[in-house]
């Protein structure tokens, strides 16, 4: 049977690695998508043309996401202001669920679901936090 101080190791390691694997999965979702913003933004567009939502407002977002991505992708994989970083990305998926309903895009509506469930485990588990700048 596991120490329990063993356990306390293995949930911080557990939460640093899901952390970080998270962080580099939106980093990286940003990072590819900022040398091709312009044809990102007019493709996101022309995908919600048939939509109730202007078009501007599609770009506009569009134009936005991936350096939203990078900055939430980086501070998570850092470990800095927590709190705040992981409710931004709740925000963030809650916006982006939003348009694929709209689009009833209902298998990638489930695929960002499971985004939403790991923002919500890791800002549920922020007192195992130990390998991070926010480290308690």
């Amino acid at each position: 049977m596991a120490h329990l101080g063993e356990m306390d190791v293995d949930r911080s390691l557990a939460r640093a690695l899901l952390r970080l694997a998270l962080g580099l999965n939106l980093l990286l979702h940003g990072l590819v998508r900022v040398p091709i913003l312009g044809k990102f933004a007019e493709g996101m567009a022309r995908e919600f043309s048939a939509t109730v939502l202007p078009g501007s407002l599609v770009r506009a977002f569009a134009l936005c996401l991936p350096f939203a991505e990078t900055i939430i992708g980086a501070l998570l994989v850092i470990g800095l202001w927590q709190r705040a970083v992981l409710a931004a990305g709740m925000l963030m998926m809650t916006a982006l669920l939003f348009g694929t309903a709209l689009l009833q895009h209902w298998d990638v509506l489930t695929q960002q679901m499971l985004y939403v469930f790991l923002y919500a485990a890791l800002l549920a588990t922020r007192s195992w936090d130990r390998w991070s700048f926010d480290a308690r």
